[in-house]
């Protein structure tokens, strides 16, 4: 009886714990409306989230209780809501992801200011209200005859299973569109809409002006990762995660083909792991450095020392449990001010290790891991040590470059021994002869 009792503290003790740490605010323009996106709900509560709904502009609405905060996601389905309510604000929000929070934003073509300034705080900008993305030649037979419900499959996404997974079905999308600004680095598209596609009203009987955006440069999914690794992601179409598109079936509306189950619940658990750190997350451990045969780690070395550097580098996977992080682009620089050496790591026995001589310069160094790729945290590993040059006792005698001089120093010896050699026998020749 005791010991259930004790596993039954801790198992307590643990869940408490894991939703202390997994809990997610979900913002809406009504409570009602969360019944239309309960699928994609109940995947956030299968992967041990706990789930709180409220409405954007509640008064009572509060971001952070006793400088804490209240969730450690945020999900924005509220796409109408004209002013946060309560401590919201578009302020709070990016100190909330400078502070290496996650944000998930769905919205449509209702898009209220407070989202159309949120986005443009973190790089995207959105079309006009009213606007849709339109394709004629993509889109589904259920359409009513606008051509706002598009569809894209996998080579409308961008290159990285981490984010998007592996789904191959196609993905049904009705919004607005957003463009990603190009001087940010730090943002992408995520799901782009095809060539043919634009960004109009729907209404409009001609299109008179250019569109807002169109082409591949018409972004319906798009997202950011910061400095701090807090992750947020925009979609102009909240009925990506609506239960009318998990599993909806598509046809194409050219041909009234089918062109299979759709693929948005999966790319939609995909997204919300990425965004929520459950995928691509490394960490480094176990960092050593050492001289071939020496102590690990020292604090100094001596110029054009034998070094080798040793790291661990690990990702979290699908089941929460870290895992070896395998890649052959991971390099290791020996830095003062500038990079002297930039090697690659290789991967051997569960390690990556690196091997190479320290550069004829004294100073101090820094061994730097900095990789940085798209859909991971960004791996940022430093140790520094000094670097002295040779002692005294540490130099050659003989330097192989310096034999020339050796034998003309020699040669210049021998050569005035033998002058030395030839004035004093000269001078007893002639003492000999005058006698």
């Amino acid at each position: 009886m005791l010991t259930n009792l004790i596993f039954l503290t801790l198992f307590l003790i643990k869940t408490v714990w894991a939703l202390q740490g997994n809990k997610i605010l979900v913002l809406l323009d009504n409570l009602q409306s969360r019944d239309k996106y309960s699928q994609f709900f109940e995947t956030l509560t299968d992967r041990g989230y706990h789930l709180s709904y409220n409405v954007a502009d509640d008064s009572k609405l509060i971001l952070q209780k006793n400088n804490v905060y209240v969730c450690d996601h945020l999900i924005l389905l509220a796409p109408s809501v004209e002013e946060f309510g309560g401590q919201f604000s578009v302020e709070e929000l990016t100190t909330f992801i400078d502070t290496g929070h996650n944000i998930l934003v769905a919205t449509n073509t209702n898009i209220g200011a407070p989202i159309r300034e949120l986005a443009v705080e973190c790089g995207f900008e959105y079309d006009q209200p009213g606007t849709y993305a339109i394709d004629h030649f993509n889109y589904d037979n259920k359409d009513q005859g606008k051509h706002t419900l598009i569809w894209g499959d996998s080579s409308d996404l961008v290159d990285s299973k981490i984010i998007v997974g592996n789904t191959k079905k196609p993905i049904l999308y009705q919004g607005i569109g957003l463009i990603r600004d190009p001087d940010n680095k730090l943002a992408f598209d995520v799901l782009t809409a095809r060539s043919t596609a634009f960004s109009y009203s729907p209404d409009a009987l001609r299109v008179t002006t250019y569109p807002h955006a169109s082409g591949r440069g018409l972004s319906l999914v798009a997202a950011v990762q910061a400095l701090n690794d807090a992750r947020v992601a925009f979609t102009g179409s909240d009925m990506l995660f609506s239960n009318a598109f998990f599993g909806a079936n598509v046809k194409d509306g050219l041909t009234g083909k089918s062109i299979g189950p759709s693929g948005n619940k999966e790319f939609a658990v995909a997204l919300s792991k990425w965004i929520f750190k459950e995928t691509g997350v490394l960490r480094a451990g176990n960092v050593t450095h050492h001289k071939i045969g020496g102590i690990e780690n020292p604090l100094s070395y001596t110029i054009t020392d034998d070094v080798i550097y040793e790291i661990d580098i690990e990702t979290l996977n699908d089941k929460g449990r870290w895992v070896p992080y395998v890649a052959k682009d991971i390099q290791i620089e020996f830095v003062r001010i500038d990079p002297f050496i930039r090697t690659g790591l290789s991967y051997k026995g569960g390690k990556y290790t690196a091997k190479f001589k320290l550069p004829d310069v004294y100073g101090v160094f820094q061994f730097k891991v900095d990789y940085l790729r798209k859909g991971y945290t960004h791996l940022f590993i430093t140790k520094q040590v000094s670097v002295k040059p040779f002692q005294h006792t540490q130099y050659e005698r003989f330097i192989p470059t310096a034999y020339p001089y050796y034998t003309s120093a020699f040669l210049m010896m021998v050569m005035v021994y033998l002058l030395v050699f030839m004035v004093l026998y000269d001078k007893e020749d002639k003492k000999t002869k005058s006698d």
